[in-house]
């Protein structure tokens, strides 16, 4: 009998369904198959891949609320945040969709007049672009719908074909987007899910892929860089976060604390981009502490399947002693605890929302990445301090600064290494700006014209007339 995966639901603990994973075999035979069938994709008008996709879209909208209650069953996700994660990957593959056909098409850059014929050129230098070919996609389980469309919607807009292995934590849901994608119009051979856990996708590095797109942790993504390093091919890794907010002296304490509470805790930390740890100047601490703390008190926990919930279990068991662990280092190292702090005695995968201050960069809970419903917050005298605070760590994805004055933020950002940078906001991400990191936070860029560019070669033309 071959090898399965036990999808667990981390409300309950119970398991929903038994999946059976591809083995070396089965990705090979995938892999050749995505091979065969990737010419004649990319050999399509791109109109009609574009009308695939855009028939993909419409497909999430009509089956958002079967989809939401498949994905809240097997990662825990609140239901409501699991629709709303469903209904907003449409604008993102609006932005996909509208710019398809300008990447694509070929830019002269530079024309050598011919003397005796006006108009006509003896020389002309153009910019064509081809896809890469057959693409790995390993997916995460925190966002499969933002994270996973992020990669296969442009790879495929392009004319790869695609090998996407969802997160063994969300595999039914990746099976369902194949499902909707093949029936959208894209064909099976172009798009072919793959099943498994961590020796599924070391299979999948093995096999003769044209570029491996991968989205989770550090150490991971770094294994899959070394493992595709003598393959000399594209490889792009957007990996975690240990990302940093300061509020400063001058800044709107209230917004501030619903903005951050609300981005530290939203699909209870488990974000990339989730904020893990706040700087706040000492002239506003107190209130703001005050604020923050109310507000996470006040946010529904229970039921995920409940409309109302707003935090419901961590979506993986294993994350539960890492939390454990993160509160009892701070606590040991002289950290107060203003709320949570233990796994609730209940059934199922449940943290209670935690927050710590009189916290320091000796305690584990402001150096190592949380991603949970945790979060440390420190007391700074000043916006030197901050900064270099906010700046003490090997990642690189988001930073936020609250204030009233816009070139005061600014100026902040700049000099931290961070792909994306906010002022008063957090937690946010466009289909029109980049995502990125910097350091330990990954490679290469999804969405804006990048997240298309990067699913293509370009091909230098030299045409002259003979």
């Amino acid at each position: 009998m071959a090898d399965v995966i036990a999808v667990i639901n981390p409300a309950t603990a119970q398991i929903l369904q038994e999946i059976p994973v591809d083995d070396d075999a089965t990705v090979a035979r995938k892999v050749a198959q995505a091979r065969h069938a990737q010419p004649g994709w990319a050999a399509q008008d791109p109109a009609a891949r574009i009308a695939a996709i855009a028939h993909f879209r419409e497909l999430l909208i009509q089956r958002s609320d079967s989809l939401a209650a498949l994905l809240t069953s097997e990662t825990g996700k609140p239901i409501t945040q699991a629709k709303n994660e469903i209904l907003a990957t449409p604008r993102r593959l609006d932005f996909f969709i509208d710019n398809a056909l300008k990447v694509l098409a070929p830019e002269r850059v530079y024309a050598e007049p011919a003397p005796a014929l006006p108009g006509c050129a003896t020389l002309e230098e153009v910019i064509a672009y081809d896809p890469l070919g057959v693409v790995a996609n390993i997916s995460a389980w925190n966002y499969p719908y933002f994270v996973g469309t992020n990669v296969f919607v442009p790879a495929l807009l392009m004319g790869n074909a695609v090998l996407y292995k969802p997160s063994e934590v969300a595999s039914l849901t990746g099976l369902a987007i194949a499902d909707l994608l093949h029936e959208a119009g894209v064909p099976q051979d172009v798009f072919i899910p793959v099943i498994g856990a961590g020796s599924t996708g070391a299979a999948l590095l093995e096999q003769p892929i044209d570029g491996v797109f991968f989205t989770g942790s550090y150490a991971t993504g770094q294994k899959i860089a070394i493992a595709a390093a003598p393959k000399l091919i594209r490889v792009q890794l957007e990996l975690g976060g240990k990302d940093p907010a300061y509020v400063c002296a001058d800044a709107d304490v209230a917004l501030a604390a619903t903005s951050l509470a609300d981005g530290a805790f939203y699909n209870n930390g488990q974000s990339c981009c989730a904020v893990e740890r706040i700087y706040v100047h000492g002239e506003v601490y107190d209130e703001f502490v005050d604020r923050f703390v109310a507000m996470v008190q006040g946010f529904p926990l229970g039921d995920p399947t409940d409309p109302n919930t707003y935090l419901g279990p961590v979506s993986r068991q294993p994350q539960l002693q890492v939390l454990t662990d993160q509160v009892a280092d701070a606590l040991a190292l002289g950290a107060q605890l203003c709320c949570g702090g233990q796994r609730l005695d209940r059934p199922g995968w449940y943290f209670a929302p935690t927050v710590l201050t009189e916290v320091t960069h000796k305690m584990m809970v402001m150096q190592a990445e949380t991603f949970g419903p945790v979060l440390g917050i420190q007391r700074v005298p000043n916006d030197a301090t901050a900064l270099a605070l906010m700046g003490d760590t090997p990642y690189g994805l988001t930073a936020a600064v609250y204030s009233r004055d816009r070139d005061r933020a600014i100026g902040l950002l700049r000099q931290l290494q961070s792909g994306s940078a906010y002022w008063n906001c957090c937690d946010r991400v466009s289909p029109y700006l980049p995502w990125s990191g910097r350091g330990h936070s990954g490679l290469g860029a999804t969405l804006s014209l990048a997240g298309l560019y990067t699913f293509l070669h370009p091909r230098a033309w030299h045409l002259r007339q003979g």
